[in-house]
């Protein structure tokens, strides 16, 4: 894995927070959804109200996603957080969250850049991540197909890993796991039984604690969303049977915990 290099850099009313492996000195600029529009290399924009642009640098493909708020204080202010310091922006906690959490050798999207832009006692913010190739959520997924049981499995490993670490994920929905897609051409072809990796996205508000009940209530929530989506997709129940091989993989994730690893 890349060795990160994080500086940080005064940008206009706020600072920048970079991994200078990959960038050079950057500014305001690189977080403007419009310059990247003027020079063609905006792909596409998703998110509520246009939250995520997917950028394109040379090679490189990027997520840039500006922080809005949700629920009911988003009535009050879609985007402004209350200013606690520099070190508790939205932005600059989750690129160092995830920066850690590449170190530790979990599978993340790795951060590129942050940015927070202050204005009194409030500000914005804004973060850059690289963009997984060849992905789907798991909210597609289980929307228009079916997953093999290993595949469940594999995503239990992942929650797995990430608590065995004390990794609290704020909000651990369908739409912030990720699998990547099957290659069908691989040599061997890939088959349920080699499951491609599983992601996780989004660790905003996200910590590292001491294990606990936390844990449970993360999964509990994920599978409301499972649930959720299934119904949305087929009107019907979420199939018992898929959350029982999540968890088989979960289980099997905390056996080699428990097991110093092997």
């Amino acid at each position: 894995m890349q060795l990160m290099d994080p500086q940080t850099v005064i940008a206009s009313r706020g600072r920048i927070l970079y991994d200078a492996s990959r960038l050079r000195k950057p500014d305001d600029e690189l977080f403007s959804v419009q310059s990247w529009t003027e020079m063609g290399s905006v792909e596409r924009m998703a998110g509520g109200r246009g939250s995520i642009a997917i950028l394109r640098r040379d090679e490189q493909r990027w997520v840039l996603r500006h922080y809005r708020r949700g629920g009911m204080v988003a009535k009050v202010s879609q985007d402004r957080y209350v200013w606690r310091g520099e070190a508790r922006t939205r932005s600059f906690a989750e690129w160092r969250l995830l920066a850690r959490l590449r170190e530790l050798d979990l599978p993340v999207p790795a951060p590129i850049a942050a940015r927070y832009v202050r204005a009194g006692w409030t500000y914005t913010a804004d973060l850059i991540t690289e963009l997984l190739p060849n992905v789907e959520t798991v909210a597609r997924l289980v929307a228009h197909s079916s997953l093999e049981p290993d595949r469940w499995r594999k995503i239990g490993r992942t929650i797995a890993a990430f608590h065995a670490h004390g990794v609290q994920h704020a909000d651990l929905n369908a739409h912030n796991i990720l699998l990547t897609r099957p290659d069908p051409d691989a040599d061997p072809p890939q088959t349920s039984g080699l499951a491609p990796p599983a992601y996780l996205l989004d660790f905003d508000r996200g910590r590292i604690r001491e294990r606990g009940a936390w844990e449970r209530q993360v999964l509990s929530r994920l599978r409301r969303s499972l649930e959720k989506v299934s119904r949305e997709a087929h009107d019907k129940p979420f199939d018992e049977k898929q959350w029982r091989w999540l968890m088989e993989g979960y289980e099997e994730g905390e056996r080699r915990t428990a097991d110093g690893g092997r």
